[in-house]
């Protein structure tokens, strides 16, 4: 049997103009994906970043078959809940980033970005029987703050979405094991600096753990009250961080806001 990657979806055609949310999370999206690009994070075509549509049960992700280095903000498909292209476009989904996302889309209505990434440290650490540990500050970040959702091969079945839900909880954080890595965000900059965040420990800890077997814990107490002093900060996760970010990106090619 052949089993197709592109969700074959249906479309649902609509003469509406894009309106100016739609057209800002077009604008931040397109950016997150040439920041990933820019990091070394994609995987070919693979892998997805979605963002919701203020206002809709739509979310806008990749055309499949382009690199993250392509992506525009006008090429970003928009699809329902229900599997349908809205609008016109040349491109197919891919399904299991379909499975994935819309998983998350219909069950957290506060979440406005999904990232998911196949990256070396997030494929490693996905490996490890233990996960991520707090031995480092921008792990603690996600101290008792991770799900964990083990592999059941290719997510192109939709019933696997509840199972990934209830694995998720109500954290921001999933490690898919033997897969990769998820984080969630109210917006895509949130989205955006968690996932920078856990990179960077998961690096640090698979450093750590070739170069010795007696890995420095802090207390449990120490790691709990680092992660509330993160949560606590007045400002939200990746809005001081995005701006510049943008900037970077607008000196090396502003066609991406295209």
């Amino acid at each position: 049997m052949t089993v197709s990657h592109a969700l074959q979806a249906k479309r649902r055609l609509t003469n509406a103009p894009i309106g100016d949310a739609e057209r800002q999370v077009r604008i931040d999206l397109a950016a997150c994906y040439r920041l990933a690009a820019l990091h070394g994070w994609d995987d070919m075509i693979y892998t997805h970043i979605s963002a919701r549509i203020p206002g809709t049960h739509d979310f806008l992700i990749n055309p499949f078959g382009l690199g993250f280095d392509e992506i525009t903000a006008s090429s970003l498909v928009r699809i329902d809940l229900d599997g349908h292209i809205v609008g016109d476009s040349d491109y197919e989904v891919n399904a299991a980033g379909f499975t994935i996302h819309s998983a998350v889309h219909h069950a957290r209505p506060e979440i406005g970005c999904v990232m998911h990434l196949h990256t070396e440290a997030g494929m490693a650490l996905s490996m490890t029987q233990g996960g991520l540990l707090p031995t480092s500050q921008h792990a603690m970040r996600f101290y008792n703050r991770v799900g964990y959702h083990d592999y059941e091969g290719i997510a192109l079945s939709l019933e696997e979405r509840a199972r990934l839900i209830a694995d998720l909880g109500s954290h921001k954080v999933l490690v898919l094991r033997n897969h990769g890595t998820l984080t969630a965000g109210a917006t895509v900059a949130e989205a955006y600096a968690l996932m920078f965040t856990l990179e960077k420990a998961a690096r640090a800890q698979l450093r750590a753990m070739s170069a010795t077997d007696q890995i420095l814990l802090p207390p449990n107490d120490v790691a709990e009250h680092t992660a509330r002093q993160f949560e606590g900060d007045t400002v939200a996760a990746g809005a001081r961080e995005w701006p510049a970010a943008l900037r970077k990106l607008d000196r090396l090619d502003p066609a991406w806001r295209d």
